[in-house]
């Protein structure tokens, strides 16, 4: 018979997840909460995956002034970090990368929600919490639902295994980075205040 507990084994085609909380919240958040509040009292905001609430331009957060600048600033270093992570994992010697970057405020009241979506025209994307909304927010309300990129893997390949979504908590100071191929929805809010946070966008030049 043979001896099948020798053979190896791995895993292959992982897709990576990183999550920070930046220790400068306490002080960089109310001055966000503030200039998205006031920015979204004089502007209509867009409309793309939002079903309710309120989205800014998209752009460098021009409208948080310093504080949307020091934001912008811990994009680029995360991102960067992350792109190293993952170069150093697989072999590849990590280099100083070039973005073209995009961030956009939401402000979504009871009931709001975002319809699931990707980012296709860019290399991560991610997501900043200023503002919860709620008291005290948990896993089951959460801000974001990330879902399994290959759904193949769902319908067909040991269906019972524990894949499908991933939901992180909302809490405010932390970033989530992700592949932009990685669909994602937010359920609707259930807080009583306004759930405010910044998506961002961030192209590796040249692309792809």
């Amino acid at each position: 018979m043979l001896n099948l507990q020798a053979m190896g084994s791995g895993s292959l085609f992982g897709t990576p997840i990183m999550e920070y909380m930046w220790p400068d919240a306490t002080e960089l958040n109310p001055q966000l909460r503030d200039a998205i509040l006031r920015h979204a009292r004089h502007h209509a905001g867009t409309k793309l995956s939002n079903v309710g609430g309120w989205q800014s331009e998209s752009g460098l957060l021009e409208f948080c002034g310093p504080a949307g600048e020091r934001l912008i600033q811990h994009i680029l270093e995360m991102a960067q970090a992350a792109s190293d992570r993952l170069y150093k994992e697989n072999g590849i010697p990590p280099e100083k990368l070039d973005w073209t970057l995009n961030a956009w405020a939401n402000v979504n009241k009871r009931g709001h929600y975002n319809n699931v979506h990707t980012h296709p025209s860019a290399t991560w994307s991610g997501v900043y919490y200023v503002d919860s909304g709620e008291a005290r927010p948990t896993a089951a309300n959460t801000s974001i639902h990330l879902t399994d990129p290959n759904p193949a893997r769902n319908a067909i390949f040991f269906p019972n295994l524990p894949t499908g979504n991933f939901r992180f908590k909302p809490l405010p100071g932390l970033m989530i980075l992700f592949p932009s191929y990685v669909p994602h929805v937010v359920p609707p809010h259930e807080g009583d205040r306004p759930r405010i946070s910044i998506a961002f966008n961030l192209r590796k030049e040249p692309f792809p």
